[in-house]
């Protein structure tokens, strides 16, 4: 398991709820160096597919600038697997991860913090997918949420998900965002 995962041979899928509305789908490669790495150190190669799922627009600005504020539900499959690797891509890209106090914008994460009655960062590990270490068959492991009801992390997700308005992308919208 663990060449699998030293050589990339994994597919991982996440969950981000995010800053904007993200095009359609976006290939991020933009080299990370870790956090805690010398100014001098070389940047690693990083990749990042992103796959916006569905766009809600709230009919309230959160900073008075705008009238409305959107967000993105968004499906993260990194290739490479860099320490925050997403969290810094959707930073890189202007769309932080709402509730990324690291990463995110304050003023933003203390907002929906407001209306959904919590903070976290959202962000859900969904999928993993792996070969089987003796086989070489391919092992896929979800954290779906009907499974997961009794999470509060499911239940927080259902609670947004549930929200009116969500807007569903060209390419899933046979589908509603619980759905995925």
């Amino acid at each position: 398991l663990a060449a699998s995962f030293a050589t990339h041979a994994t597919r991982k899928e996440y969950l981000a709820l995010v800053r904007g509305w993200l095009p359609d789908v976006l290939e991020v490669e933009h080299a990370l160096k870790p956090d805690d790495a010398p100014d001098d150190a070389a940047a690693q190669d990083a990749h990042t597919t992103l796959r916006c799922l569905s766009r809600l627009s709230w009919p309230e600005g959160y900073d008075g600038r705008h009238a409305e504020t959107r967000i993105s539900l968004v499906q993260a499959q990194p290739t490479t697997g860099r320490r925050h690797q997403i969290r810094r891509h959707l930073k890189h890209v202007a769309h932080p991860i709402i509730g990324d106090a690291t990463h995110g914008k304050g003023p933003l994460n203390r907002w929906w913090a407001q209306r959904l009655g919590q903070q976290r960062l959202w962000l859900h590990a969904r999928a993993l997918e792996i070969a089987h270490p003796m086989s070489g068959e391919p092992m896929r492991f979800e954290a779906d949420w009907p499974a997961l009801a009794h999470l509060q992390e499911a239940q927080d997700w259902q609670k947004l998900l549930a929200l009116p308005g969500w807007q569903p992308t060209a390419d899933q919208q046979s589908s509603s965002p619980t759905q995925r």
